[in-house]
C-alpha cells in the first residue's frame, strides 16, 4: 500500500498515527450527523422546498438522497447543503440496498408511509454492534391506523384511510428506555394525522428535539409535557424553506477526548456548552474534563488528568461517545466501570483497545477499565464509527506508530475527523 499525508480520505483503507503529540489549537466541527438522518426523513413530509443547511458531508447523506429520490421526494446534495423538492409521485418501496445501510431506514419508512399510505422496507442497517429492534417504530405505525405484515427481511406497512389517524403510542422500550427513533418515526406520522396524537414517554434527546422544531416551523403543532408525554397536531400542508443542522456535538466530544487523552486543550468554534446535554456534560466532568464558554464556543481542558469513572450510560448520546470514553479512561488512574443501558451490547472496542495494552474487559453490559495502562502502537480494526473513533483515540496515546483500520465506518460518521486533529497536531498519514 502507498502512503500519503492527509487528506484525501476517500479511498483510504487505514490510517497510520504516531502517538506522543500533545494537541492544542481550535477546530469547527460538522453538522450532526444523527440529527441530520431525522431531518433528512421528515423532509419528505414538506409541501414546498426544503433546505437543510450544514449537513455533514458523509456517505450516509448521499444514501439518504438516493432513497428519498427514488421514493419520490427529488434530493440533491450541494456540498454541506441537503434540497429536496415536493414529491409529484410516490414510490412507497425503500430500496434494499441503501435502505439497509443506515440506522433510520425505519423513520424514513414513517415519513413515507403518512405521505403515500404505503411502504415497503427492509430492516435497518448502520453499525453492527447490536441488534437494533424497531418495536416501537411499529406500534407507532399500527397505532395510526397501518396494517403490518412482518418478515424477517422486510416490513410492509398500509394505512386503510387517506393517511395517519390520530392515536396515542408510547416510545418506551422494556430495557433500555424511551427510544429516539421511534419517538421521530410516531412525530413523522402524527405530523400529517388530522387531529392530535400523543406520544407517551418521548425520547427528549437532541436529535428529537430539531425535528420537533423542523416541524413546528412548517406548521405542526408541537406540545410537550416533559419527559411525560408530547402533543403533535398534525397539518394537511406543511412548509418548506431553510433549516439549519446543529453542530455535532459526538464529533465535538470525539475532539475534546482526542486533545485531553494527549494532555492538550482545543477550541471548539461556534459550539456552546449550551449544545451538550446535560448528562455528557456532568458525565465528563467526572473523568475530570472542563468544559468552558468561551468566545461563542467551548473551551475544553482536562487539567489534573483522566480520573476513573464510574457511570451508567442512559442516554443515546452517552452512549455514542462510550468507546471514546473508554480509550480515554484507559489513561485513569484507578479502576472505571461502564454500563451500557441504551444497546444491549457495545463492546466492539474492547478487545482492540486490549490489542494496544489496555487493560479491559467486557462483562455483559459493563466494561471494567484499571489504569493507568502503558499504549504501544499495534494495528487495530473498528466495526463500527464510535469504534473506530476510539481507536484513534488510543492511537494519539500509544508509543509509536498504530495502524488503524475500517476507515469506512470513521467516513460514515465523520466528514473531517482526521484533517481536524492534524490541524490540531497529530501525526497521521493514511494508506491507499
Amino acid at each position: 500500500m502507498t502512503e500519503t499525508t492527509l487528506p484525501p480520505l476517500t479511498d483510504a483503507r487505514a490510517i497510520r498515527v504516531t502517538g506522543g503529540h500533545r494537541l492544542e489549537g481550535r477546530v469547527q466541527v460538522q453538522g450532526s450527523k444523527n440529527t441530520a438522518l431525522h431531518l433528512y426523513a421528515a423532509a419528505q413530509l414538506a409541501d414546498e422546498p426544503l433546505t437543510l443547511t450544514g449537513v455533514p458531508v458523509i456517505p450516509d447523506t448521499q444514501v439518504c438522497a438516493q432513497i428519498l429520490t427514488s421514493t419520490g421526494t427529488p434530493a440533491d446534495v450541494r456540498g454541506d447543503r441537503f434540497e429536496t423538492a415536493p414529491a409529484t409521485a410516490w414510490n412507497p418501496r425503500i430500496p434494499d440496498g441503501p435502505g439497509g445501510r443506515i440506522r433510520t431506514t425505519a423513520v424514513m419508512a414513517a415519513a413515507l408511509l403518512a405521505r403515500a399510505g404505503r411502504v415497503t422496507f427492509p430492516l435497518p442497517g448502520g453499525d453492527a454492534f447490536a441488534h437494533r429492534g424497531i418495536d416501537r417504530h411499529l406500534a407507532a405505525m399500527k397505532a395510526a391506523g397501518a396494517v403490518l405484515d412482518v418478515t424477517a427481511t422486510h416490513v410492509t406497512a398500509r394505512l386503510s384511510g387517506r393517511g395517519p389517524a390520530p392515536f396515542t403510542t408510547d416510545a418506551m422500550t422494556r430495557a433500555w428506555g424511551p427510544s429516539l427513533g421511534a419517538t421521530v418515526t410516531a412525530m413523522l406520522l402524527a405530523a400529517r394525522a388530522p387531529g392530535t396524537s400523543t406520544i407517551l414517554h418521548p425520547n427528549t434527546e437532541p436529535e428529537v428535539l430539531v425535528t420537533a422544531e423542523l416541524l413546528h416551523r412548517g406548521g405542526v403543532g408541537i406540545t410537550w409535557e416533559g419527559s411525560a408525554f408530547l402533543r403533535v397536531t398534525g397539518t394537511d400542508r406543511i412548509t418548506g424553506g431553510a433549516f439549519d443542522v446543529p453542530p455535532d456535538r459526538l464529533e465535538a466530544v470525539t475532539l475534546v477526548l482526542a486533545a485531553a487523552i494527549t494532555g492538550g486543550t482545543v477550541h471548539l468554534d461556534d459550539v456552546p456548552v449550551t449544545m451538550f446535554p446535560a448528562a455528557l456534560v456532568a458525565m465528563l466532568a467526572d473523568a475530570g474534563i472542563e468544559l468552558h464558554p468561551e468566545k461563542g464556543g467551548t473551551f475544553a481542558r482536562c487539567p489534573a488528568g483522566p480520573r476513573p469513572l464510574h457511570t451508567a450510560i442512559t442516554t443515546a448520546t452517552c452512549s455514542d461517545v462510550q468507546p471514546q470514553l473508554t480509550a480515554f479512561l484507559t489513561q485513569a488512574h484507578g479502576t472505571s466501570r461502564i454500563e451500557e443501558r441504551i444497546y444491549s451490547s457495545r463492546a466492539s472496542h474492547v478487545g482492540p483497545l486490549r490489542a494496544f495494552g489496555a487493560a479491559v474487559v467486557a462483562d455483559g453490559q459493563t466494561i471494567t477499565v484499571h489504569g493507568p495502562s502503558p499504549l504501544t502502537a499495534a494495528l487495530v480494526d473498528g466495526q463500527d464509527i464510535r469504534a473506530v473513533a476510539a481507536l484513534v483515540i488510543a492511537a494519539l496515546a500509544a508509543d509509536g506508530t498504530s495502524t488503524v483500520q475500517g476507515l469506512y465506518h470513521l467516513r460514515r460518521g465523520y466528514s473531517g475527523l482526521l484533517a481536524r486533529l492534524t490541524a490540531l497536531g497529530a501525526e497521521l498519514a493514511v494508506t491507499q
